[in-house]
């Protein structure tokens, strides 16, 4: 009886580790690869104890069970809760800089670390240095704009 519980668990055991694999960590293999590992072992351990017959039923039903289970799986829709389904508004600067040119002053609303935001014609940008660190209130002045990137230098 437990050589039974032995196989049964190892090959369930494998199967969630296969769904984890392809649900909710997929690319990574190396959880799917244990996970069908497991599984292997399940069925090789049904050949050892119960011996070829049993074996390939063990083999034929851990298969079809794991089919099963992947299509209920993906078929009900039971993973959906999991799945991010709100949408990001948020931008960057997109389509805001028009105003803006190289050369431009302003003043940091917050530490730019190098990323931040800066107060420049009157408007809160996010903005960009080229590495340095720069505090609260410090005046900067923009050197260039690339796409949505606002890129700023203290000035002195």
């Amino acid at each position: 009886m437990i050589e039974w519980f032995t196989v049964i668990s190892l090959i369930l055991f494998g199967l969630v580790l296969l769904v984890v694999e392809i649900i909710f960590i997929p690319g990574t293999t190396i959880v799917g690869l244990i996970g069908f590992v497991i599984m292997a072992v399940g069925v090789g351990l049904s050949f050892n104890y119960f011996g070829s017959t049993a074996g390939w039923g063990t083999f034929t039903g851990a298969a079809v069970t794991s089919g099963l289970v992947l299509y209920y799986s993906f078929k009900s829709n039971v993973w959906g809760r999991f799945a991010l389904k709100s949408t990001s508004l948020g931008k960057v600067n997109e389509g805001e800089a028009e105003e803006l040119s190289p050369g431009l002053e302003g003043v940091t609303v917050s530490a730019l670390r190098p990323v931040g935001k800066a107060e420049l014609a009157n408007r809160t940008y996010e903005v960009k240095t080229i590495g340095s660190f720069v505090e609260v209130g410090t005046k900067v002045r923009i050197i260039k704009i690339l796409s949505n990137q606002i890129i700023v230098e203290p000035t002195t």
